[in-house]
């Protein structure tokens, strides 16, 4: 799968796509990622991308030019998103990770500064998405976001394809949270593992951790139910 990140600050998805499972997904080409500098699109001879908004107010806005020349100069495959990083977008969730992980290629828009000039949404129609309800200085970390969760749906990218369908939020939790985990020793410091996990009966072990995802759902996030 294909992630062409549009962005100012290319170091930064270099320096995460360097480190652990992502870097692992890149080495055994299951992922490939393209950071495009806005930079080396813009026609202005001091490389700027941004300006004045038009009607006043502070702060500087994305201008058009060197985001539709860079959108344009990124070669299309045939099943692909375009998708803008925005506060005001759909809000992301596991759902759309899952959506997303179908795609062969995803084109990711991170915006800084005030925010886009209204024209990059008209002419580009991009899918506009939220990470969260707060405002951060840049996209690149919702576009980072968006690259680690829907790559951990892609075939051989956690190594065992299962461990994605058991996370929070997953098809096999119907969407529920995680249940409780635990590992040696099976008592540290009066702390024990619950016996069910221990006596090796699948059965019960399936309908324990099935209630305690339940449990914990309720009690943390009762709007899933």
């Amino acid at each position: 799968m294909i992630f062409d990140i549009i962005t100012l600050f290319p170091e930064i998805i270099n320096s995460y796509c360097a480190c652990s499972i992502v870097k692992r997904g890149v080495e055994r080409g299951i992922i490939k990622v393209n950071p495009y500098n806005l930079r080396d699109y813009s026609t202005d001879k001091h490389k700027k991308v941004d300006d004045t908004p038009y009607g006043g107010g502070g702060g500087m806005v994305l201008a058009c030019q060197s985001v539709f020349d860079c959108y344009n100069a990124i070669k299309k495959e045939e099943n692909f998103e375009f998708i803008l990083l925005t506060p005001q977008g759909e809000p992301y969730n596991q759902k759309i990770a899952v959506e997303l992980s179908k795609k062969k290629q995803l084109i990711l828009l991170c915006g800084h500064y005030e925010g886009f000039d209204e024209r990059i949404r008209i002419g580009l129609n991009p899918r506009e998405i939220s990470i969260g309800d707060y405002v951060l200085t840049g996209g690149e970390l919702g576009a980072l976001v968006i690259l680690d969760s829907v790559s951990r749906n892609l075939e051989g990218f956690l190594g065992y394809d299962k461990c994605a369908l058991a996370d929070s939020f997953s098809s096999d939790l119907s969407g529920l949270l995680e249940y409780p985990h635990y590992t040696k020793p099976r008592d540290f410091r009066g702390l024990k593992v619950p016996e069910v996990l221990l006596n090796g009966n699948h059965k019960e072990i399936s309908e324990f951790r099935q209630q305690e995802s339940l449990k914990r759902t309720k009690k943390r996030r009762p709007d899933l139910l």
